[in-house]
């Protein structure tokens, strides 16, 4: 199945589930609490304020070696969206993807997915748990706070 698959496809629409596709464009499915979405928001909501410019992505779907993976959320600089603009799914991860972890993630499968978005291009991707604790990730490494985003507090 092809991404433009999914999003066409009239029975997948408004399941309350994360949607992704595996390297072998099998679907994968993750279910959503309401914590979750509302540290989603709040996510969101704290990196908008502090950056002024970009866009705030949610559900926002990249094209990875291993299938279409979707940050929970997303910062994509102005000169991002001029060059990926409403491609769907984005070539190329924005600079900072989000995972929010649910209690069904493995710890292999949220490193994998780290992996994944930082060689696809984003510049950091953060991990939160239930308890708002965040870690950050760069192509160096963890790191012990954003360098895009210095001042965030959960």
């Amino acid at each position: 199945m092809t991404w433009d698959e999914v999003i066409a496809n009239p029975f997948l629409r408004n399941l309350p589930f994360k949607i992704e596709l595996n390297g072998f464009g099998q679907i994968v499915m993750s279910p959503r609490s309401n914590k979750q979405g509302a540290i989603r928001s709040e996510i969101g909501f704290k990196i908008h304020r502090s950056k002024k410019r970009g866009q705030i992505i949610f559900g926002c779907s990249t094209e990875t070696p291993d299938g279409v993976k979707v940050a929970d959320v997303a910062w994509a600089s102005d000169d991002f969206m001029a060059e990926f603009g409403e491609v769907t799914p984005f070539p190329k991860a924005p600079e900072i993807c989000v995972e929010v972890v649910s209690p069904r993630n493995t710890k292999a499968e949220i490193n994998h997915k780290v992996e994944l978005y930082l060689a696809k291009g984003a510049l950091e991707v953060w991990v939160v748990n239930s308890e708002k604790e965040v870690t950050f990730y760069t192509h160096a490494g963890q790191i012990e706070k954003s360098k895009l985003v210095p001042k965030i507090k959960l």
